[in-house]
């Protein structure tokens, strides 16, 4: 299973999504490759936002080696799921998909937790630690549910 996350920057939710899931498939031992991009290139390169980094350690997931990138069209071809942040981050994702196919591996994050609410992943970028901690609990609970419906 190959699964992408996807938010605007790459370096605040999706680093966060992709270090919980990993870490989650990891630990059942699962062949699973999680991986996070951006919808924008502004962040390429960079690590993952200190908070992120700091919210991660603090439920002993390491992201420190992840790296900002921007999704490319290729991500499509590689991943079999592409769960994005928010519902900007879904338009985005969407309209660059060629086909039906392409369109079916897009999905809400928190529809997992919440089927067909299209909740977004507040972005935490602008706010304090709590927001990164709110961030973190969404994820950790989605992804969990992610874990169950695919194993």
């Amino acid at each position: 299973m190959k699964i992408l996350m996807v938010c605007l920057g790459n370096i605040c939710r999706s680093p966060l999504a992709e270090g919980i899931l990993q870490d989650k498939s990891n630990q059942l031992s699962l062949n699973w490759e999680v991986d996070s991009a951006g919808t924008i290139a502004t962040h390429e390169g960079e690590h993952p936002d200190y908070r992120s980094i700091e919210v991660a350690n603090k439920h002993k997931i390491d992201i420190n080696n992840q790296r900002s990138r921007p999704f490319q069209i290729s991500d499509f071809d590689i991943y079999d799921l592409i769960y994005v942040m928010d519902e900007s981050n879904y338009n985005d994702i969407i309209a660059l998909a060629k086909t039906e196919n392409e369109k079916s591996k897009v999905k809400m994050i928190l529809n997992e937790l919440f089927p067909n609410e299209n909740r977004n992943v507040p972005d935490p970028y602008f706010g304090g630690d709590e927001g990164f901690d709110n961030v973190y609990q969404m994820l950790e609970k989605a992804c969990s549910i992610i874990i169950e419906k695919y194993k």
